[in-house]
C-alpha cells in the first residue's frame, strides 16, 4: 500500500513532529523560533555592517552570547533583544496574537 503523501505543511510537521500539543512539536517549535530570531539578528547586525564584537561592545553583551544566540544555541531574554534591537538603531515590538 502506498503512503500518502503531506500536502500541507502543516500535514508535513504533524508527521514529522507530532501534532500541536505534543512535546516533541512544542520543542521543534521552539527551536524553529530560536533560529528565526537568531537569523533576523545576524541579517541586521550584517546589514548595518558591524561584527559580533562590535554589537556586543553597543549592547554591553559578551561576542559569544551573540554568537550563541545567532546560531539558536539559547534562548533570548526579551531585555536582551531590546539591547541588541537598541545596538543595531532599532526597536524591538512585540506582538502577540490570541487564538479565537
Amino acid at each position: 500500500m502506498k503512503k500518502e503523501k503531506p500536502k500541507t505543511i502543516n500535514e508535513h510537521l504533524d508527521a514529522k513532529y507530532g501534532v500541536l500539543g505534543t512535546e516533541s512539536r512544542t520543542e521543534f517549535s521552539r527551536k524553529a523560533n530560536a533560529f528565526m530570531i537568531g537569523e533576523l539578528i545576524k541579517e541586521a547586525r550584517l546589514k548595518a555592517h558591524l561584527t559580533q564584537e562590535e554589537l556586543a561592545q553597543k549592547t554591553d553583551l559578551k561576542r559569544p552570547h551573540i554568537s550563541r544566540i545567532e546560531r539558536a544555541e539559547t534562548d533570548v531574554r526579551i531585555s536582551t533583544l531590546q539591547k541588541i534591537a537598541q545596538g543595531l538603531g532599532g526597536t524591538l515590538s512585540i506582538d502577540i496574537e490570541f487564538a479565537k
